[in-house]
């Protein structure tokens, strides 16, 4: 069974990701990233520090940040926990010493409430604006609609001649980080856009609204960031629909 780190290092590479990559976006050492990868967990810093690691490695790859925590501290639960503070209530000097030190600092919280609230004075009233209503002539009304029926949406078709990592954004939303497996096929709806990232972009193929796309790339090589929307279509497609279409 694959231990944490090289899980974690196998799904860096299927997204084609470098470990320089995640080390200058999160300043984390690279040293520190290899060491998680490799579960060397006696070389990291201890206390808090190698769950906050999981946590911005996993969010910068696209996996659940949550759950690749969760699943850090279940596998390495004795390493992974902070030790427990320890409170010596047997010297009596210094539980008086912290006495006195939270007494202070609430002091000093009130003088700084109290003096803020003198020198802001009364909130002002706000007034609210008057609702303006517009109703729309029949004309503006019709030409809405016309645009309505005009406006196609993009359906774009994917499926992997290869294994390779996707994620795809529609109008914003992620809808997909994973990997599309050999063979599987998936359909994308969007109403204004689509944002595609791929691991092997030789390995994949796609139809947009029933027209074939060019290719995306080389087998094995990573396209980021590919942008899809009903003007630069024509870009991205051959210029007629084929017989042999993935949706057909």
């Amino acid at each position: 069974m694959a231990s944490f780190g090289s899980h974690l290092r196998t799904e860096r590479e299927l997204r084609g990701i470098l470990l320089t990559e995640i080390s200058q976006a999160t300043k984390i050492s690279r040293r520190f990233l290899e060491y998680l990868e490799e579960d060397r967990l006696d070389r990291l810093p201890g206390g808090l520090f190698p769950r906050a690691f999981v946590r911005q490695y996993a969010k910068y790859i696209g996996l659940d940040a949550d759950k690749a925590v969760s699943e850090f501290v279940y596998v390495h639960h004795s390493e992974a926990e902070p030790p427990e503070p320890s409170i010596d209530v047997a010297d009596p000097k210094r539980s008086r010493s912290w006495l006195g030190v939270g007494a202070a600092i609430g002091l000093l919280a009130m003088v700084w409430t109290w003096s803020r609230s003198r020198s802001e004075g009364p909130p002002a009233a706000a007034t609210p604006a008057p609702a303006m209503v517009v109703s729309p002539t029949p004309q503006a009304e019709q030409i809405f609609k016309a645009d309505q029926a005009e406006e196609q949406g993009l359906v774009m078709t994917l499926k992997a001649k290869e294994s390779c990592w996707i994620e795809a954004r529609v109008d914003g939303e992620v809808i997909m980080n994973r990997v599309l497996n050999q063979g599987e096929t998936t359909t994308l709806e969007a109403i204004g856009e689509i944002r595609l990232s791929v691991g092997n972009a030789g390995g994949l193929a796609f139809d947009v609204n029933d027209r074939p796309g060019l290719p995306l790339g080389r087998s094995g090589e990573v396209k980021r960031d590919i942008r899809i929307t009903r003007e630069n279509l024509p870009s991205l497609v051959q210029s007629k629909p084929s017989p042999d279409s993935l949706s057909s």
